[in-house]
């Protein structure tokens, strides 16, 4: 008994430090264990001398020796309803484009830190291209490219396919950084060779108790839709059955459209009514702070409800953190932090994501009609749909810094898992009398090790040196597993059901649902070490130099390490030369350069040549035939693993120069980069007779050059009157393909050809001139006479005047050309912030221009002969198909009965300027927290800030789709991303 006194005693005092306060505090309160009171009131005691130390300020600075990136500002960036990490950053930072292909809430989105650095094919290709995200120091861990493997369709993984960086709360965010400088990348290794951005949240602070409050309500309006019934779609269909419709063709005519007295497509068209709905979002949060001089904490809460302008999408994400800093003794501090986040989604409800989700395509002859009533039957049945989209993280760390003489150690922890689960079932009523069941739980899990040692040592009062030795290893962990089933007993049973008695030979075993069953794992494990040094010289010139050595297990044994180094000068202009210049406060040079390590995305490449077991065909490589038999074989279709793939790796090169004038109230930076990515991986295909479908080959090279610029102004400063400040900052990216596997000088993969000293994000496509009004027009081959063909088929009246650009009579592939390119030539932002009085007004407008988008949706809507012959996922026609579309008189009329297609995406036809500028915030704030009436009561109120802020309230562009933004990874625009919404929020911030 004594004992658990002894242990209560300790944990009770463990307690009253954790809760921060000081020892006659902690006395005082042994007399009144209850008394929470007594034990926030005052957190520092007058007289109590001890010396205070930041227990805060180094928790983020491991790996780090100083500023190598631009910041964002996140104080005007909070009064924005951003859900999301990206949403954040979009065109705040130069050199930094964010793709936001949908206005779903809580969808995944993409970050590209200068350029594009390798082609994008799929999908999972966007993922290996990322930058990597540190929250306080801990990389954030993301999803694993093989929640696409599976996927016949290249649309969503499977799984929740939430956005992980939408868990973090834009209100517990002190600062965010985006670092490019190459020796910080280099210092950081392997994981940020994309890129890096590192987010400091708001930190424990020792004084005075200190609570805020954060809280929003909005409205998300719905889109201005113009939606049309079948009447508009037969005046568009009639010129082509006029012009080249056969009685047969007419025979055919879509049996939909053919009884205009149908009132559920001929009838009003306000299915509108019911898919576009504004909707509420609303936000509230809470932190507390405080502590005495040797111990402090925070802690944070918040509740975010986020929704989309239509088809009822939604996000709800719960937050918390708990920070805890200690410092017992003056040379040693102890630091944690535990981060934890839930998001549940409501997702679309298309009818292509569903089919994509099954793998199971009904009869598609008869469309969903535009009628509202059948409509509102609709989302009567799909209330009984399941759709359960949930993601779980947390992340923490614990840290131990000693600090003897010139010495420091920072020893640190840290840890990162994050759980997706989604449980799916859709009723026979959606599924032609076959129902579907899936279920579907991965996780996401890294632990790290760090250690620093630095050591400091002047010589003289001009010479000064920091060096610096440290070690990391981290162990990766991804894991799923994923079941659907087909064809339940009925619609009440909505999970899969397995016989529950040991005693049965079919124990454990599916019980009428038709089941299979997908698993995979893969591990992961980085150890590094590295040494730096850091040379100042008065306070003219920084050299820094550094070395580190990588091991990674997914590297085949051959090159397992590898051996990078990192420099950089930086020359003080301004104290070398203009020292007693009034005008120009800074004036700075720099250079840098690194090599870093890019890791393999898939740990496949470790192990060399493999077996894999595969029991599908080609149409379905994740579905057994009947009757098969699973067998390990090689990879003959997913491609052919050798030896001798090492490291690829990527240079990078900085030059540049910063100035401050006029109290630097102007400063400009000015940074040219070159940035070249080698040895990369790529799935070439290989001929037939080799009997494997492709080989992952190593060789792949890109170029990305360019220029970050970034101008910020204190336009305006009167003390009694307008304050303006002003920021801009504008990125020029040019990339091209410097090598290829085997020296190769082109290469061709699905709809995408790569060639030397080419851009990677060209589209390939045929220069479309016109349209061959009659058979005469066509053109003769006079070797032969035999008329211009396209792969065979000869080319009539009613065609395509593609260009033969080779002379040789015949349209094929080498007639394609390399046009257009889907990344921005020029991207940026430009903000400003004017203050009068109590008041403030901002606004903040975003810029992508010189980047091109290949119309799939005008593609296809011309293409309805195709189309709805086919009965495959791109016959699919939704509800909100049923709306008035671009400017459709540009196109010519084309033979759609065609065999060559006359309407196919690859050509330039469909080709569109895609460029654009967006209003994409403006705030209006008063500050009531200098109202005399407020800053002289007892309530405590430090700060009260009001504001109403609106969101995406105009788009400048040529383009022809709904918002350029909406294009994806690969440059088409399909029509299904939602548009980005205009929002209207009110605000408060209470600090107490």
């Amino acid at each position: 008994m004594k004992m658990v006194r002894i242990i209560a005693s300790m944990s009770y005092t463990a307690l009253l430090s954790v809760l921060c306060v000081s020892n006659a505090e902690a006395e005082s309160a042994k007399t009144t264990p209850l008394n929470y009171n007594a034990i926030l009131r005052q957190d520092t005691i007058p007289g109590v001398k001890k010396k205070a130390v930041d227990t805060a300020s180094w928790v983020n600075n491991v790996a780090r020796t100083r500023g190598g990136g631009d910041s964002l500002n996140v104080r005007l960036s909070s009064l924005s309803p951003n859900l999301s990490l990206q949403q954040m950053l979009k065109g705040n930072v130069a050199g930094l484009y964010v793709k936001e292909i949908t206005a779903e809430p809580g969808t995944e989105q993409s970050m590209l830190v200068r350029g594009l650095s390798a082609p994008i094919f799929r999908n999972k290709d966007v993922n290996n291209l990322q930058p990597i995200v540190y929250l306080n120091g801990i990389p954030l861990i993301q999803n694993n490219n093989y929640i696409y493997d599976i996927q016949k369709y290249d649309f969503n993984p499977i799984g929740p396919a939430t956005n992980l960086l939408a868990g973090i709360d834009i209100n517990t965010i002190q600062s965010v950084e985006v670092i490019k400088d190459p020796v910080e990348l280099a210092k950081l290794g392997p994981l940020a060779a994309n890129g890096a951005i590192w987010v400091t949240t708001k930190q424990a602070k020792s004084g005075v108790r200190q609570i805020s409050v954060n809280s929003y309500f909005g409205m998300v309006k719905s889109d201005n839709a113009s939606p049309v019934n079948a009447e508009y779609e037969n005046r568009f269909r009639k010129p082509f059955y006029q012009k080249y419709a056969t009685p047969a063709d007419v025979l055919n005519y879509a049996g939909y459209l053919r009884d205009s007295t149908n009132l559920d497509y001929y009838g009003p068209a306000k299915w509108g009514d019911l898919y576009y709905k504004t909707a509420p979002i609303h936000s509230v949060d809470l932190s507390i702070s405080g502590g005495s001089e040797r111990a402090n904490f925070r802690f944070f809460a918040g509740n975010t409800k986020s929704a989309g302008g239509a088809d009822g999408t939604k996000l709800d994400r719960y937050a918390t953190s708990f920070q805890i800093n200690m410092s017992p003794f003056e040379w040693v501090t102890v630091s944690s932090m535990v981060n934890a986040t839930r998001m549940d989604r409501d997702r679309n409800r298309s009818i292509r994501d569903r089919f994509a989700e099954t793998r199971y395509i009904p009869d598609l002859s008869n469309p969903l009609p535009p009628s509202k009533q059948i409509y509102q039957w609709f989302l009567d049945e799909y209330d009984k749909v399941i759709d359960d989209n949930r993601n779980t993280a947390v992340q923490g760390y614990f840290s131990l810094n000693f600090k003897v003489s010139k010495f420091s150690l920072l020893t640190k922890l840290n840890f990162d898992y994050n759980e997706g689960i989604r449980d799916v079932f859709y009723p026979t009523t959606l599924m032609e009398n076959n129902n579907y069941v899936s279920n579907y739980f991965g996780y996401n899990q890294r632990f790290g090790v760090t250690n620093a040692l630095t050591f400091s040592e002047e010589l003289g009062s001009n010479h000064k040196f920091d060096f610096e030795l440290g070690q990391s290893f981290q162990s990766d962990l991804n894991r799923y597993n994923y079941a659907n089933a087909y064809n339940g007993p009925n619609d009440f049973i909505k999970i899969n059901v397995v016989e529950g008695s040991s005693a049965e030979a079919n124990y454990l075993k599916p019980v009428d649902f038709l089941v299979y069953r997908y698993t995979d794992r893969e591990q992961r494990r980085l150890f590094s070490v590295y040494g730096s040094v850091k040379y100042k010289y008065k306070d003219l010139l920084t050299i820094t130099g550094l070395i580190r050595d990588d091991g990674s297990s997914t590297a085949q044994p051959g090159s397992r390490w590898l051996v990078t180094p990192a420099t950089s000068a930086q020359w003080n202009l301004k104290n070398q030369f203009l020292k007693g210049n009034n005008a120009i406060d800074e004036l700075t040079a720099e250079v840098s350069w690194s090599r870093i390590g890019k890791l393999f995305s898939d740990d496949r490449f470790g192990s060399g040549p493999q077996y894999r077991v595969e029991n599908g065909w080609v149409a379905e490589p994740t579905i057994p035939g009947y009757n098969g038999l699973a067998t390990i074989t090689r990879p003959y279709s997913s491609g052919w693993v050798g030896y001798d793939i090492r490291w690829p790796y990527t240079d990078q090169l900085n030059v540049g120069m910063s100035i401050g004038l006029l109290q630097n109230r102007l400063n400009a930076s000015l940074t040219f980069y070159q940035k070249d990515d080698k040895r990369m991986v790529v799935n070439t295909p290989v001929p037939t007779e080799t009997g494997y479908a492709s080989i992952f080959s190593s060789g792949l090279g890109v170029r990305n050059t360019g220029v970050d610029f970034g101008l910020k102004a204190a336009i305006l400063r009167r003390p009694d009157g307008i304050n303006w400040e002003s920021g801009l900052n504008l990125n020029v990216n040019r990339n091209k393909l410097t090598e290829l596997p085997g020296g190769l000088q082109e290469l061709t993969i699905g709809n995408r050809k790569l060639t030397i000293g080419q851009a990677v994000d060209k589209f390939w496509v045929y220069e479309n001139q016109g349209i061959y009004n009659s058979d005469a027009e066509v053109p003769v081959n006079p070797a032969n006479q035999e008329k211009l063909n396209f792969e065979g088929t000869t080319l009539h009246a009613g065609d395509p005047i593609w260009k033969d650009q080779n002379g040789d009579f015949i349209i094929n592939d080498e007639d394609k050309v390399l046009k257009g390119n889907t990344m921005p030539k020029l991207s940026g932002g430009w903000s400003n912030e004017f203050k009068y009085g109590n008041f403030s007004l901002s606004f903040n407008v975003i810029f992508a221009l010189g980047q091109k988008g290949l119309n799939e949706q005008a593609a296809n809507h011309f293409d309805f002969i195709n189309k709805e012959s086919g009965n495959d996922i791109g016959s699919i026609k939704e509800i909100n198909s049923w709306q008035a579309s671009g400017d459709l008189s540009k196109y010519p009329i084309y033979n759609p009965w065609s065999s060559v297609v006359a309407y196919r995406l690859d050509q330039d036809l469909f080709l569109e300027n895609a460029s654009y500028l967006k209003l994409r915030s403006l705030s209006l704030g008063y500050d009531l927290s200098k109202l005399p009436w407020l800053s002289n009561s007892k309530a405590g109120i430090k700060r009260a800030f009001l504001y109403v802020t609106a969101n995406n309230l105009f788009t400048i562009t040529s383009f022809s789709g709904s918002d350029p933004e909406l294009i994806d990874y690969t440059g088409l625009y399909s029509g299904y991303g939602m548009v980005i919404p205009k929002t209207f929020t009110l605000g408060v911030k209470f600090d107490l």
